[in-house]
């Protein structure tokens, strides 16, 4: 009888039963945060809290925009996001936080973070960082 790699036999049947996920399924995928996926461990809301902190610090930020203060929500979201990354490498369970693999949600996590933020802070009128060849570059794409 043929095994897959990684098979384990049962009962010492003979029929050999696979860890992988089946190719074809007939049922629906396990939810992240069910308790089969991590028993004995804390409530399925407890492990959502660094998605709701960046979530709540996100609507607090659209919330300022809203209210006419863009610059300062712009900059909220950004340092949301920014911390949204450092808390996906530094945490082992972030929960619905993780999309990707690690590498890759804090790459887009910090990229967006970091370009939000600068927007923010060239953002016109009054900006706070000034960018030397920011203005040249806006005249000569509008033109």
């Amino acid at each position: 009888m043929r095994t897959e790699p990684g098979a384990e036999r049962v009962n010492g049947s003979g029929t050999a039963r696979s860890r992988r996920f089946p190719s074809v399924t007939r049922d629906t995928a396990r939810p992240e945060g069910s308790g089969r996926a991590v028993p004995g461990a804390v409530s399925t809301s407890a492990r959502q809290w660094p998605m709701l902190s960046v979530l709540a610090a996100t609507a607090v930020g659209l919330l300022t925009t809203a209210l006419g203060q863009a610059r300062v929500g712009c900059l909220v979201i950004g340092v949301a996001l920014i911390a949204a990354s450092v808390l996906r490498r530094v945490l082992p369970s972030v929960g619905m936080l993780a999309v990707r693999s690690r590498f890759t949600d804090m790459i887009t996590y910090g990229v967006l973070g970091v370009a939000i933020t600068l927007l923010a802070l060239v953002m016109e009128p009054q900006p706070w960082l000034e960018v030397p060849f920011l203005e040249s570059a806006v005249r000569f794409t509008v033109r």
